[in-house]
């Protein structure tokens, strides 16, 4: 786990008020710390199962709006059964202090592992997509658009075993939902570097716009960095709009043809033009060759071949 700041742990101590115990439960180690909440390995005294506790910070817990967000996660996830997929198992308010119960999993998520390097994570790259494309079925076969498809909602192994987390945002297939931040005149919520268009412009949502996001997750695992930047953040919501959708093998000249076509298709502006579910991307994906040359796996040093000169000789 990276090393926690000390004004960080300051804050997330207050949060809990420097307890050992949320109900049943103590507090065994800091995971993470968010935005809105604090997530803790916890021990529940009863049997000495392990568990992830997602706390809200403590000048939260009497904002409506984060407690509904904490509630709807829960609604959301804890109708999810997929190996893919965290489970969620209980929402409490313990006294003041609301949290809810998860599946532990001490894994880093994809997006601190991207910053280790991209290449030792290419060696598992069909294994993670599929996962992740897996997932997502799973929450759409339950009637739910994810809304938030990134690396950092992804936890990932060091085999590359993949768990989808953050159900804050999802919303109903079929529905529109605002609120976060303004582009424009409407009001959306969501991570701009990954955002379908119709997402950004508040339409009614499906699973491709899932797919869109996966599509820049793909093509951030593979490139190293999202499709798109801006030098502002509406600048790079009108890039997702209206920017030409990038080639990945301009960033990485290993992928092929076919591959670096499926993501193009899965950024498409028009929602029509994409895979039509995580479904029918699936049963393509798996046919395709992603990589020229296949990649190492992490650790394995490459043999050269003895019938041949080394480049640059």
């Amino acid at each position: 786990m990276p090393a926690v700041r000390g004004d960080v742990l300051l804050l997330v101590c207050a949060m809990v008020k420097v307890r050992d115990f949320i109900g049943p439960y103590r507090l065994t180690r800091l995971i993470r710390v968010g935005n809105s909440c604090a997530v803790w390995e916890a021990v529940r005294e009863s049997d000495n199962a392990r568990f992830a506790l997602k706390v809200l910070r403590q000048d939260l817990r009497k904002d409506k709006q984060e407690l509904a967000f904490l509630r709807h996660e829960f609604e959301v996830a804890s109708r999810l059964s997929h190996p893919n997929v965290i489970r969620m198992y209980e929402f409490n308010l313990d006294g003041e202090v609301p949290y809810l119960v998860l599946e532990l999993y001490s894994e880093h998520n994809l997006k601190q592992a991207l910053r280790t390097g991209i290449e030792p994570w290419w060696f598992y790259f069909q294994k993670i997509i599929e996962q992740a494309a897996e997932a997502l079925y799973h929450v759409h076969e339950h009637g739910w658009v994810h809304c938030d498809v990134k690396p950092d909602n992804f936890l990932v192994s060091s085999e590359g075993e993949i768990k989808l987390i953050d159900f804050t945002i999802a919303q109903k297939m079929g529905t529109s939902r605002l609120g976060w931040f303004r582009f424009g005149k409407t009001f959306i919520r969501g991570t701009r570097s990954y955002m379908s268009p119709e997402q950004i412009r508040g339409k009614r949502l499906d699973a491709r716009s899932d797919i869109y996001s996966l599509g820049c997750v793909m093509f951030e695992l593979l490139g190293g960095r999202p499709p798109f930047t801006g030098n502002n953040p509406d600048e790079l919501l009108e890039k997702h709009l209206y920017a030409a959708i990038p080639n990945i093998q301009a960033l990485n000249n290993n992928v092929t043809t076919e591959a670096a076509d499926l993501i193009r298709r899965m950024m498409s502006k028009k929602a029509e033009d994409r895979p039509p579910n995580m479904w029918e991307f699936l049963k393509e994906f798996r046919t395709i060759k992603v990589f020229r040359r296949a990649p190492r796996r992490p650790g394995e040093v490459e043999q050269p071949d003895e019938a041949t000169e080394p480049e640059g000789r």
